[in-house]
């Protein structure tokens, strides 16, 4: 069974930085895609980030130009910089992950989440 570990949430004001890192770990295959999403209270579950084995990434158009991600490969380590953080960005962030390497598909994996807080 793949096992999510998500860290770095945290409470920050608006026009801050955090960096999310998610490690994968126990996986019987090749990790593919790995990636972000969000949930604020009252919403749905929303793409935030994902990156292929490759380097190919999908953002979400809220995020694009303040949010970039990365990935080791040797590691199996996501990462998402967030910059320019808005009070909109408050959320439960989640880590998905492969096996698929489609950046336009939802991994089968699921971190615990970690939370987001973005003071105005």
């Amino acid at each position: 069974q793949v096992q999510l570990v998500e860290s770095g949430g945290g409470l920050v004001r608006a026009g801050g930085s955090l960096r999310l890192s998610c490690a994968a770990s126990r996986s019987p295959f090749s990790i593919g895609n790995m990636g972000w999403y969000r949930q604020a209270p009252g919403k749905q579950r929303e793409l935030v980030a994902v990156i292929s084995r490759g380097g190919t990434t999908n953002y979400a158009d809220s995020v694009k130009g303040r949010f970039t991600i990365s990935r080791d490969n040797t590691k199996n380590i996501v990462y998402l910089q967030m910059n320019s953080l808005k009070p909109e960005d408050t959320a439960v962030y989640y880590c998905n992950a492969g096996p698929t390497d489609r950046v336009t598909i939802k991994g089968d994996y699921w971190g615990q989440g970690t939370q987001v807080t973005v003071s105005s």
